[in-house]
């Protein structure tokens, strides 16, 4: 291996220290407690190391969003792959969704609350957030309806599963009916 390979995996293994850290200070603590001094302290590395992969909060922000966005392709796609018919393959992406929400808040938030410098539903829009549109599109599409564009239905199968997920979290809705919430949402809004 040459010095220079060398320099590169050492960088790509600093910055991949580095979201982790954020990633995991955020989910114990939220997005406030993640500063670059904070940051710099937990793993070691003087502040100007930090700059020298992220310009700031924001693009680590970015770069948690987008190790979410692959994680939550995955998860979508495997709660999807072993259900049978497409009734129970978007009731599974719903719960998978809302599960996925649940268990990674600062990774939900990093992906649709915060600012983290990425595009959306743009053409510069980074292949991973594209991905995890795919994963949804991908059962979604199937139930659009005759006449309904499948990207639009996904669009509005997303908002409604995102307002489950931060209604759900902030307390305002009852827990005990989150399984009728999702049966309610798929009978009603897929054609099935």
């Amino acid at each position: 291996m040459s010095v220079q390979e060398r320099k590169q995996r050492e960088r790509a293994d600093r910055e991949r220290l580095i979201v982790a850290t954020a990633r995991e200070l955020a989910e114990q603590q939220g997005w406030d407690a993640v500063t670059t001094r904070r940051l710099a302290e937990r793993i070691e590395y003087s502040q100007p190391v930090l700059y020298s992969h992220f310009r700031g909060k924001r693009e680590i922000i970015g770069a948690v969003a987008l190790d979410g966005a692959t994680e939550m392709a995955i998860a979508l796609r495997a709660a999807t792959s072993a259900a049978d018919g497409p009734h129970t393959r978007v009731t599974a992406l719903a719960h998978a969704y809302l599960d996925f929400a649940a268990r990674n808040p600062a990774v939900y938030d990093a992906l649709f609350q915060l600012d983290g410098g990425l595009a959306y539903a743009q053409e510069d829009t980074p292949e991973p957030l594209k991905d995890a549109f795919a994963a949804l599109l991908e059962s979604l599409g199937e139930v659009a309806g005759d006449g309904v564009h499948p990207g639009l239905f996904t669009e509005v199968f997303w908002a409604s599963l995102h307002g489950l997920a931060t209604l759900t979290r902030a307390g305002r809705l009852l827990p005990e009916d989150a399984a009728q919430r999702v049966e309610l949402l798929v009978d009603r809004l897929a054609v099935v």
